[in-house]
C-alpha cells in the first residue's frame, strides 16, 4: 500500500469490538476483570489486557500501533506532550554521569529541557551544527546518545541522518531523531538509519490544533551494549527490544507521562488526513517562500529554495518536499511585529503544524528563556517572523503577506 491508503487500511487498522469505523475512547480510569487470577496475569505481563489507563488504554495502544506502522518500527509509547517524548527517550538510557550529544539548532523548549537535564547529572554537549564533522570531537567513552531534529525549527536546517546513525553506530550509541517537522510523509528516520524517533503529535500528526501528545517510536534494531547503557541493564534479557520493554514498563510507567484517552482519538483521527495535509502545506509553503524571497528587503529561509544551504537533502532524504515552516528576517524587531500585526489571515500563535497558518516573533516567546548566543544557533534572530504554513487557498496567502510587508514599510 501505498501512504494514504496505509493511513486508511494499515495493518494498524483493527477491526473494532462493535464495528466502529474509529478506535473507541476508553475514557476510564481502570478495567475490571471476573477474577483476581486474571488481573494478577494482567500485571505479571502473562496475558494481554488493560488494568489502568496509566500503564495502558486500547484507544491509546491502537494510535500508538497506527504511528509505529507508519514509522516502520518495532514499537511505539504515546505520551503526554512531545516534551515529555524528548525527556522520557533521553532518561531512558542516561542517568548521572553520563553525556549526550545534541545539535544546536534545537526547538526552544527542547534546549530548555536539555539544561535541565544537566541539573539530572547529564552533561549536555551542544555542537555547532549536525554535520559528522561537529560532532565527532564531541564524543567520548561517556556519551550514551546522538540527538537531533531531522529539520529543525526555525533553522531549517537537515540532519543528515545515513551519515550520523553511522557516527553514531560506530561508538555504540544509538541516534535518536525529532521527526515533528517532518512526519512519515516526508522521512522516515528508521529507515534511514535512526534507531529511536520522536514526534510531538500535537503538531501535524494531530493537524487540527485540538490535543497534546508525544510518541517514541523504537526501531527494535539497536544492539544494546548493558554494561555502556546501564540504565537498560534490568531488561538485558530482551536484548534489542530492551529500550522498548524499559520505557513501557518501568519509566513511562512510574513518571505517569500518559496520553489522555480522548487525545488519542483526537490525534488519531488527524492521522487520518495527513498525507493530504502534508501535500498541500509543503505546495503552500514553497509557494509563499518563493514570492517572499523576491522581496529585496526580505530574506527568506527556507528549505526549497535552491540557494539553501541543506537544499539537496529535499530529494536526498525529504522526500522532495521542504515542509511546512519558513521563516523570515525583516531587518529589525519592530519590523517583525509590524508585519505579523498586518496579517488578515495567518494567526498569531505558538503551535505549528495546524490546518491554519500560524506566526510568531520567536526571539520574544519561544527562545524568551534562550540566551541570544543559542537563540542564533538555532536561527532565530530579532528580527525572525516563524510562519508554519496551513492549508488555505496560496494565492491569498501570498497576497496577506505581501501586503503586511509593504504596510510595515509605511508605517516606519
Amino acid at each position: 500500500m501505498r501512504f494514504n491508503t496505509s493511513l486508511l487500511h494499515g495493518k494498524a487498522i483493527q477491526k473494532n469490538p462493535q464495528g466502529e469505523i474509529l478506535p473507541p475512547v476508553s475514557q476510564v480510569t481502570a478495567f475490571c476483570y471476573e477474577s483476581m487470577e486474571e488481573l494478577e496475569k494482567v500485571f505479571q505481563h502473562k496475558r494481554m489486557g488493560y488494568a489502568y489507563t496509566r500503564i495502558g488504554n486500547p484507544g491509546i495502544a491502537a494510535f500508538e500501533q497506527r504511528v509505529c506502522e507508519l514509522e516502520g518500527g518495532a514499537g511505539a509509547v504515546a505520551t503526554s506532550s512531545g516534551m515529555s517524548a524528548v525527556a522520557l527517550a533521553i532518561l531512558n538510557v542516561c542517568g548521572s554521569g553520563d553525556e549526550i550529544v545534541v545539535g544546536s539548532g534545537l526547538y526552544g523548549g527542547t534546549i530548555d529541557l536539555f539544561h535541565d537535564l544537566e541539573k539530572l547529572g547529564i552533561k549536555v554537549h551542544f555542537a555547532k551544527d549536525m554535520e559528522a564533522s561537529s560532532i565527532e570531537p564531541l564524543l567520548n567513552e561517556h556519551t550514551r546518545l546522538i540527538f537531533g531534529e531531522l529539520i529543525s525549527n526555525p533553522a531549517q536546517r537537515v540532519m543528515d541522518v545515513p551519515v550520523l546513525s553511522e557516527l553514531a553506530h560506530a561508538h555504540g550509541i544509538p541516534l535518536i531523531v525529532d521527526s515533528t517537522t517532518a512526519t512519515p510523509v516526508i522521512a522516515r528516520p528508521l529507515l534511514l538509519g535512526a534507531d529511536i524517533v520522536i514526534h510531538s503529535t500535537s503538531k501535524y500528526i494531530n493537524g487540527g490544533g485540538n490535543a497534546i501528545g508525544g510518541i517514541i517510536v523504537d526501531g527494535g534494531k539497536f544492539p544494546w551494549d548493558f554494561e555502556k547503557h546501564s540504565a537498560l541493564a534490568e531488561f538485558r534479557k530482551y536484548g534489542k527490544m530492551a529500550f522498548l520493554l524499559r520505557l513501557r514498563t518501568d519509566l513511562w510507567e512510574n513518571l505517569g507521562c500518559c496520553m489522555a484517552p480522548a487525545n488519542a482519538f483526537l490525534n488519531s483521527i488527524g492521522a487520518d488526513t495527513l498525507g493530504l495535509r502534508m501535500q498541500r502545506i509543503c505546495e503552500n509553503a514553497d509557494a509563499l517562500a518563493k514570492a517572499l524571497d523576491g522581496i529585496e528587503d526580505i530574506e527568506v529561509n527556507y528549505l526549497g529554495l535552491p540557494q539553501h544551504p541543506c537544499h539537496a537533502y529535499v530529494e536526498k532524504e525529504l522526500n522532495g518536499l521542504g515542509g511546512g515552516i519558513l521563516n523570515f528576517r525583516t531587518g529589525s524587531k519592530e519590523r517583525a511585529f509590524r508585519i505579523i500585526n498586518s496579517l488578515k489571515y495567518a494567526l498569531i500563535a505558538s503551535n505549528i503544524g495546524d490546518l491554519r497558518t500560524l506566526v510568531i516573533h520567536p526571539a520574544s516567546t519561544l527562545y524568551i528563556r534562550v540566551p541570544r548566543e543559542e537563540q542564533e544557533a538555532a536561527g532565530v534572530y530579532e528580527d525572525t517572523v516563524r510562519v508554519s504554513v496551513g492549508i488555505e487557498d496560496k494565492e491569498d496567502l501570498i497576497e496577506d503577506f505581501i501586503q503586511a510587508i509593504e504596510r510595515s514599510r509605511e508605517e516606519q
